[in-house]
């Protein structure tokens, strides 16, 4: 059963880029106490979530903020060093929290995994986006398929931002 409106995020653990290099951050951490955005992408480097996902992100996350958001994060199913690069590669670093899921663990845990196996993946997180407040998620929207990005755009937070 996949998380939706009302529910609250499940506890876990992501790894982040600190100053000193890797490092863990916890549910609490990341949406405690606080309005959050999160989108998620199938992987990084692929070319929907490159060209199209993060960028909408990254080119509204002052709009998206100035709505009352702490953070503007990104999660994915790859290393924390695969999405550090991605976020160097797509000047996103100041403007997005990359919050690395390496063994689908909270993507399964909101039942938002996917394989994509056939296509050399394996196990991948649903392309969605979400408004957690106090780690409650107020909105979500989330893709049928990877390629799809019509749904949980930047586009549609900030519409659902009050």
């Amino acid at each position: 059963m996949s998380i939706k409106v009302g529910d609250k995020l499940p506890e876990g653990k992501f790894t982040v880029m600190g100053e000193g290099g890797p490092k863990p951050a916890t549910t609490d951490e990341v949406f405690g106490g606080k309005k959050v955005v999160l989108f998620a992408v199938p992987g990084a480097f692929t070319p929907t979530c490159s060209e199209a996902h993060l960028p909408g992100f990254v080119g509204q996350a002052d709009a998206i903020k100035a709505k009352g958001v702490a953070t503007v994060a990104c999660t994915a199913v790859n290393d924390v060093f695969v999405l550090t690069a991605w976020a160097k590669a797509r000047d996103a670093q100041d403007d997005v929290v990359m919050l690395a899921d390496g063994n689908a663990d909270f993507a399964k845990a909101l039942g938002l995994e996917i394989d994509l196996s056939p296509f050399g993946l394996g196990i991948r997180s649903k392309r969605y986006a979400l408004i957690a407040e106090n780690g409650v998620v107020s909105y979500i929207a989330v893709e049928d398929s990877p390629p799809e990005h019509k749904n949980a755009t930047a586009e549609k937070i900030l519409a659902a931002l009050k």
